[in-house]
């Protein structure tokens, strides 16, 4: 019939196209950088067998065996065993937790810090913006190494004989590094509130009566997280270096709680003859902070929509 329209036609233009949304487009990015995706899969692994491993592999890190010292991998000591004779597979399996959740704790840290300065001064702008950016650029300037040193010597005593020698070690070395490592994430809020202050959605909230709390919260800060979440990354990796550094020059945690950085440190004087004592926690961390950083560079693809990844 004349003038009539095909069913199917009407039936195409009333379909919706499916609605994809922002994380589901991150995440198919993110697909597409095959080293981070290995990263992932390998940090998964890794964050699994410091969980589980514990369980499975039941030999306790300080059963002593002088029989069994500076032994090589064998079957009973897959890792091998050090100079008295304890086994390595065990202590690197407990060491990763703490190593873990150090990076991860203190990350939390320097997000939670960077965050709050970086939205006070990208909100406020004027002298507020101006003192904070001098305290960004104040913390930027201090010698980082020397002064976790100089601190760690200076109260670790006093938050011990509180807490307790391990929990109080853990809270110091977490607050320390956390507390160095926010300054670049406060400078990528600052920029993405300076940005994303000024765009039409903002406005239109504005205009209906927004507060400047629930603007911040609820339409500039979740439009600014994939930086910070890239960021976070790199403070992961960046904390355990920094713990593993502290243990290694012993003024991490003590000598019976056997973290990957203090293992490297038992393990110098004997790289002649034992090999294989530095061998696996110095490849645990590696292979851990290779793998965030590799992660770091698959989200800055994901969440950076200029940047075009071939199918």
């Amino acid at each position: 019939m004349a003038g009539s329209i095909p069913a199917s036609a009407t039936a195409s233009t009333g379909a919706a196209a499916p609605r994809v949304g922002p994380w589901r487009e991150a995440w198919r990015r993110f697909r597409k950088h095959r080293l981070a995706v290995v990263s992932l899969v390998i940090l998964s692994v890794l964050v699994l067998a410091v969980l589980v491993g514990p369980f499975a592999w039941q030999v306790p890190i300080d059963e002593i065996d002088f029989t069994a010292r500076l032994q090589g991998p064998s079957w009973a000591h897959p890792m091998g065993t050090d100079d008295l004779g304890q086994d390595i597979l065990a202590r690197v399996l407990y060491g990763g937790r703490i190593s873990l959740a150090v990076g991860f704790a203190a990350m939390m840290v320097a997000i939670f810090v960077g965050v709050l300065v970086g939205a006070v001064a990208g909100m406020a702008g004027g002298r507020i913006d101006a003192g904070l950016m001098w305290l960004t650029d104040l913390f930027l300037s201090l010698p980082q190494l020397p002064l976790l040193l100089l601190i760690i010597y200076l109260f670790r005593e006093g938050l011990t004989q509180v807490v307790g020698q391990e929990l109080g070690v853990f809270i110091l070395i977490v607050i320390i590094i956390g507390g160095f490592n926010w300054m670049q994430v406060a400078r990528l809020v600052r920029a993405q509130f300076f940005s994303l202050r000024e765009k039409e959605f903002v406005e239109a909230a504005r205009a209906l009566g927004a507060s400047r709390l629930r603007l911040v919260v609820r339409h500039i800060l979740p439009n600014a997280l994939g930086p910070v979440i890239v960021a976070a990354t790199i403070d992961i990796a960046a904390a355990i270096i920094a713990e593993s550094t502290l243990s290694f020059l012993g003024l991490g945690f003590p000598p019976d709680v056997p973290t990957w950085g203090r293992l490297l440190f038992d393990a110098k004087d004997n790289l002649d003859f034992a090999p294989h004592w530095a061998l696996f926690p110095g490849a645990m961390i590696f292979l851990t902070v290779l793998s965030i950083n590799f992660i770091g560079d698959g989200l800055r693809d994901a969440f950076d929509p200029r940047r075009v990844i071939a199918s």
